[in-house]
């Protein structure tokens, strides 16, 4: 299982949310790329970034923060927040981050991932966010009529490889992971799972473990001390994925 420590960006800023509420965002790291070297030195190979400014404006906004990022990190990078076309996946792909999250576009233009699926196969994961168990879009603004599990089918039968699964209601919270829907998602689909959303401590790298996930994304769990990245990546038994 890998381990990815999360980088949110708004305003240019390394901030998190609480349960996706804008209002809520708070600095929780000075410098984004001393984050990073930071995750790097505690041993990790992978960064998950959002663009929380892209997924609000339903366009790339910290584009070149992320191509710099990408370069500067020695990390392997996941990247969403904002993307929405074929243009936007390719100059990102080729600013050389290896996994592209489509968020909104999975409920809104299913024909976009298969498209890219298509094109970059495994480059491509899907954002499933839920707000009780349907998912969310644009920045966790709208809610769908879409159930979780209704739409993981659907992009497993699109071809992707990967979804990241965050329970909004516990994102920010310290409050633990929602185990009972990952470990329902991951039984529902054959797609491998990344879990974020509430992680608190390494009880819930154990959980994520336990329930053969792919990955588990921690963000204010390691801003705030509660969580120490390289026991966390120990814990995983990380393999390069």
């Amino acid at each position: 299982m890998i381990v990815l420590p999360a980088i949110d960006i708004k305003g240019g800023q390394c901030v998190r949310l609480v349960r996706g509420d804008y209002s809520t965002a708070h600095k929780v790291a000075e410098d984004p790329f001393a984050a990073a070297e930071g995750f790097r030195r505690a041993g990790a190979q992978w960064m998950h970034m959002v663009d929380l400014d892209g997924a609000k404006e339903k366009r790339p906004v910290n584009i070149r923060l992320f191509k710099e990022l990408t370069a500067k990190s020695g990390l392997k990078v996941e990247a969403g927040g904002g993307i929405r076309d074929m243009k936007t996946i390719e100059e990102y792909i080729n600013a050389g981050v290896q996994r592209i999250i489509l968020g909104s576009a999975a409920v809104k233009n299913p024909q976009l991932v298969r498209e890219s699926v298509k094109e970059f196969q495994e480059k491509i994961a899907v954002g499933i966010d839920a707000k009780d168990q349907y998912a969310a879009t644009e920045g966790w603004t709208d809610k769908s009529t879409m159930h979780y599990l209704e739409l993981a089918k659907r992009m497993e039968d699109a071809g992707v490889s990967a979804i990241i699964y965050t329970d909004i209601s516990r994102d920010g919270t310290l409050q633990g992971l929602n185990g009972e829907e990952l470990d329902a998602i991951n039984q529902a689909v054959s797609c491998r799972i990344i879990a974020s959303g509430g992680v608190k401590s390494i009880d819930d790298i154990r959980l994520c473990r336990q329930l053969g996930l792919y990955g588990c994304i921690c963000g204010k769990a390691i801003y705030s001390g509660q969580l120490d990245l390289a026991q966390a990546i120990r814990e995983a038994g990380e393999s390069d994925c």
